[in-house]
């Protein structure tokens, strides 16, 4: 595909007006030069455009698929996959992969842990990328967990689901599913019962209350990759896992041990941070979006926690100078315990 092809597909969902335009001032050709290459793409398939001249606009070509399963004995990830879903997954074998994996880890979580009746999967796709939802209509998956576990509320499912080997049927599974899955796409989005928990490629997990749920089912999966990513799955792996490698290592975003607009300044908050991560032997605090947190909630952490369990390495990141501050106050106390 030639540069100003190229550059009218990735444009065009910011400029779907005048992409004529912004075309021919970006290589400095007419805007007549420009409608050639618009009307090649348009036979192509590629972009397709709606209405008069003046007024047209143009948008990529999009291709959807759905499919409806009921629950049962016999229904299987990897028969669903090969059947109905690999067509239409790019053919790029690192993207390949990443859908692969991403897929089965999801439906099968659907099937073995919802208590649903019935699954769907839509997939819409165009030249930059692939997006797919998969929903059910069970028990919800943040409810699910707070119900295993026996945890406070929903918010601390989502807590203690981003942290990794979370699972409800350890004979079965590993809890690493949802972890991966999360980071091997550009965008990954679990709706539950008006509760959202995102992860993108930035490397961000953020937490959406109350928001306006429409879809009338019970758990939502939504994944998404560019077709020409160059994320390789065993590089995702390799990150989070130790000499022998397991996976020892996770990220925990402490934005999500926050109720609302509370502020993190108690032990017992810190305790929920805390929870499992004896399973790890690298934990990595992330502080993104925390403006502040208490010297009992650093203490617990980076002192009284640490001391209690000196084979689990803790190390934190995107922390402001207060943050910075207040953890550095707790690591020189227990020097100085010493």
């Amino acid at each position: 595909m030639n540069e100003i092809d190229s550059f009218i597909i990735n444009n065009l969902e910011k400029h779907s007006k005048n992409i004529a335009i912004i075309t021919a001032e970006k290589f400095d050709i007419s805007v007549q030069a420009v409608n050639k290459h618009l009307k090649k793409l348009i036979k192509d398939n590629i972009i397709e455009a709606e209405g008069e001249t003046r007024g047209r606009t143009y948008s990529l070509v999009k291709q959807f698929k759905m499919f409806s399963y009921d629950m049962n004995e016999n229904l299987s990830e990897s028969e669903v996959w090969s059947k109905d879903i690999k067509p239409y997954i790019p053919t790029k074998p690192n993207v390949h992969n990443i859908w692969a994996y991403g897929f089965m880890e999801m439906f099968n979580n659907a099937i073995e842990h919802s208590c649903g009746t019935w699954i769907k999967v839509f997939i819409s796709k165009d030249i930059l990328n692939t997006r797919m939802m998969i929903m059910d209509n069970g028990i919800g998956i943040f409810k699910n967990i707070k119900e295993k576990f026996n945890l406070a509320d929903e918010h601390e499912a989502i807590l203690e689901l981003s942290k990794g080997k979370l699972t409800t049927d350890k004979q079965r599974h590993s809890g690493e599913g949802v972890f991966f899955t999360s980071r091997a796409f550009d965008k990954f989005i679990i709706e539950s019962h008006n509760i959202m928990f995102t992860h993108n490629k930035n490397k961000q997990d953020v937490l959406f209350d109350d928001i306006e749920k429409s879809s009338g089912c019970a758990t939502v999966v939504f994944m998404e990759i560019a077709n020409n990513s160059n994320r390789i799955l065993k590089d995702i792996f390799d990150e989070f896992s130790g000499e022998d490698y397991g996976f020892d290592k996770t990220i925990i975003p402490i934005e999500l041990a926050k109720y609302g607009d509370e502020n993190l300044m108690s032990r017992s908050q810190a305790r929920r941070v805390l929870n499992r991560i004896t399973l790890f032997k690298n934990v990595v605090f992330d502080f993104n979006n925390v403006p502040h947190i208490g010297q009992a909630f650093a203490d617990e952490i980076f002192r009284v926690f640490a001391d209690m369990n000196p084979n689990v390495k803790l190390d934190y990141m995107n922390a402001n100078e207060e943050i910075r501050a207040m953890i550095n106050r707790a690591k020189v106390s227990n020097i100085n315990k010493i």
